[in-house]
């Protein structure tokens, strides 16, 4: 099974690939901390294998992924593969250490990781990539996926194949805990002249936390994937003036509606 958390599509692109290579099911992390149960339960087949694909945030991961897996038992987990895929826009600091560190707390053994540069989607800071380099990255990311699934089917094992970049104790130690405490101010959120009330921001908020009233209202809790700012048709969704004239992207082989939430 391949557990995915996906912002702007990037990651589940990545999760549908390996799944469709594998044969394996896919699971929303969005929907089942949705859930708000007390823990997420999965019963493993005997050699199946498990995946965990997601975005990189300020060289962490997703604080609704950790949470996830604070949740999770994998029932008659003995010893399968696993594995973990970070998509970035470059370098992931000890994101990977810190899913190994979070895994190794359940019993679970994290086998082997890799991270997949895709076209960049955090427009708090810069813009989006040029068409150029968004078609580049993507022309590179299915090499990547390619050599991921060979490896998958290897079983390999103890490999590790990211981009850590420099000084990945100070990224992921330091400013990381500071992005997750201070990044987000959800009152930050408006929609400008143009929004027509649509509704495509509250169905692609993977908490759930946007209502629609002619115009959109935002609650307190963010995962911080920036999906309805992105995803606006009319590009009407603003955070502060961070995105005011800024892109906006989202993964072109995936459709919006497999963004939806239900």
């Amino acid at each position: 099974m391949i557990f995915y958390f996906s912002g702007t599509g990037n990651s589940l692109y990545a999760a549908k690939t390996i799944a469709l290579h594998t044969g394996e099911e896919l699971i929303s992390i969005a929907e089942a901390e949705n859930r708000a149960e007390e823990s997420h339960e999965y019963c493993l087949r005997d050699d199946e294998i498990a995946g965990f694909v997601y975005p990189v945030y300020a060289w962490g991961p997703p604080t609704i992924v950790l949470e996830f897996i604070e949740k999770l038992q994998l029932n008659n987990y003995r010893g399968n593969y696993v594995f973990s895929i970070v998509t970035c826009g470059g370098s992931i600091g000890n994101t990977m250490k810190v899913m190994q560190n979070r895994l190794r707390k359940k019993d679970i053994l994290l086998n082997s990781g890799f991270s997949i540069p895709m076209p960049n989607n955090y427009i708090m800071m810069g813009d989006v990539d040029s068409k150029e380099v968004e078609h580049k990255k993507l022309t590179a990311s299915d090499e990547t996926l390619k050599y991921i699934n060979h490896a998958i089917d290897q079983r390999v094992n103890g490999e590790f194949k990211v981009q850590k970049g420099p000084l990945p104790w100070l990224l992921t130690g330091i400013i990381n805990p500071l992005f997750n405490k201070n990044a987000i101010d959800t009152t930050k959120f408006q929609a400008d002249h143009r929004c027509t009330g649509c509704g495509t921001c509250e169905k692609v908020c993977n908490l759930n936390n946007i209502k629609v009233d002619e115009k959109p209202q935002w609650g307190q809790r963010c995962s911080q994937c920036l999906a309805c700012v992105h995803y606006c048709p009319m590009k009407a969704i603003q955070y502060g003036k961070e995105t005011e004239k800024k892109g906006r992207y989202t993964n072109p082989k995936i459709a919006i509606s497999e963004m939806f939430r239900g």
